[in-house]
């Protein structure tokens, strides 16, 4: 999807690229056609700037001519930049006054304040950044782990489009293929059998698919998950809760209820972003400030992706325990035997095998809050359930839903024209399908026109030699 070409006279922008505070240093930043023009009437006395070379300078009000600060200027002129226009970066102080200060003075000669995202979307209309990088440069600022920026990164880079890119020449090389034949058929022109067209397309299925399944950890890595902590009272649903964080965070004791409130905190399992949340213990009171609690922890039990039923391994299964089971039925959830540590393994066992009669589609994980018994298994099977059981560790993924929908649109019309050329449906029909794929594929990595097809067909038959 490629938005019309933007016209040479598009307003030229302004804008803090540096976060809001104060810092060492922070960049005013500069894109359009006046850009250098503008950026030379701060720097009184200076008639250039070096492409690519910083500049030590002082950056004077234009209306009274009072020095503003000293900076350093870089200048990018078009189509060398990243936005693909004149770019101009004023380098000052990090004090806010400062910035504002340079920003109004590039307003009062011409420039727009810009808006939210512009100078990646001029970057986009310009063709210097394709959907998937764009959208990544925003996955990167606001990457919460290091996996999660060096993932963003990646995509930034072209990571993405490099894997689909292949795909969308094959697919184009096929459709000029069939075209060729339809449209020049008096010139006898050769086309790949059948089979080998079958072939092409179940090819082409199959990168799609590898594609479609790094959706859900891409999407986990790129969003983050929740998980809620549920159980009964004194079940050891805090020890966990902090166990899982690797630090004291809820107060733990021996006297039931003592959470009466949800606490949420953040962490991350193998680099994705995952919100844990503490709960009040689950069971029926006449206490109002307990039963309070226990609404807000059903809350937070429906808005979870994850959810960890903790049971305690020294009482014996109750009527409680079973509501709370039937609860859970058709959510994603697992459950925590906890406090295995003060009982035999027998008896571990045998409440193991109580849980798993009361649903066999739940996995029981044996743990202890006090001595970490088991976490390592707990934290695989957290992260398992997250992510699926093929979690992939490419930097390669669908991240968002956009990008999922396309892909998934493609395959979709690949798997109706695979299906068509089984039935030996006219090529006509066929590529019908065919450019519905392309088409969604376009959403990834930008518009293929006609002309682009029509010019594959010149150069590759040489037709009308």
């Amino acid at each position: 999807m490629t938005a019309p070409a933007r016209p040479a006279t598009a307003e030229t922008i302004v804008a803090i690229a540096t976060p809001p505070g104060r810092s060492g240093i922070g960049i005013v930043r500069l894109s359009g056609a006046e850009a250098l023009c503008l950026s030379l009437t701060l720097l009184r006395g200076r008639t250039t700037l070096v492409p690519g070379k910083a500049t030590y300078a002082r950056i004077h009000d234009p209306a009274t001519g009072t020095v503003l600060d000293d900076a350093i200027v870089t200048c990018f002129p078009a189509p060398r930049s990243y936005t693909g226009e004149d770019v101009v970066e004023i380098a000052t102080h990090g004090a806010p006054v400062v910035l504002e200060a340079v920003v109004r003075a590039c307003v009062a000669g011409g420039a727009r304040l810009a808006e939210p995202g512009e100078f990646t979307q001029r970057a986009f209309l310009s063709g210097r950044l394709d959907l998937t990088q764009a959208e990544a440069v925003h996955d990167l600022i606001s990457a919460t782990t290091l996996h999660q920026a060096r993932v963003a990164a990646s995509q930034m880079g072209g990571a993405l489009s490099r894997v689909v890119q292949p795909i969308k020449s094959e697919l184009i090389s096929l459709i000029a293929t069939l075209e060729a034949g339809i449209d020049f058929a008096e010139d006898d022109l050769e086309v790949h059998p059948e089979t080998a067209i079958v072939t092409t397309v179940s090819t082409l299925l199959a990168g799609l698919a590898r594609l479609e399944q790094s959706y859900r950890y891409g999407n986990a890595l790129r969003e983050g998950r929740t998980l809620a902590i549920i159980g009964r009272p004194n079940a050891g649903k805090s020890s966990l809760f902090n166990a899982l964080l690797e630090r004291d965070r809820s107060i733990v004791t021996a006297t039931p209820g003592t959470t009466r409130d949800v606490i949420t905190e953040q962490t991350a399992f193998a680099g994705i972003p995952l919100q844990i949340t503490d709960t009040a213990g689950i069971r029926q009171t006449t206490d109002e400030i307990e039963a309070l609690g226990i609404a807000r922890s059903r809350e937070t039990l429906a808005d979870a992706a994850l959810v960890l039923l903790v049971v305690d391994a020294t009482q014996v299964i109750d009527p409680e325990d079973v509501a709370l089971f039937d609860e859970l039925a058709g959510r994603p959830a697992l459950v925590a035997l906890n406090k295995c540590d003060l009982v035999s393994q027998a008896a571990c066992a045998e409440r193991v095998q109580q849980l798993t009669g009361l649903s066999r589609q739940l996995t029981v994980t044996q743990v202890s809050a006090r001595t970490r018994e088991g976490f390592m298994a707990l934290r695989e099977r957290i992260h398992t359930a997250l992510v699926g059981e093929n979690a992939s560790s490419d930097s390669v993924f669908l991240t968002n839903e956009r990008q999922h929908a396309a892909v998934s649109a493609a395959q979709a019309a690949l798997a109706a024209a695979l299906t068509a050329m089984q039935q030996r449906v006219p090529h006509e029909m066929v590529l019908l399908d065919l450019h519905t794929a392309l088409d969604a594929l376009d959403l990834l990595t930008g518009t293929t026109t006609a002309d682009d097809i029509l010019n594959l067909i010149f150069s590759t038959f040489c037709i009308g030699k």
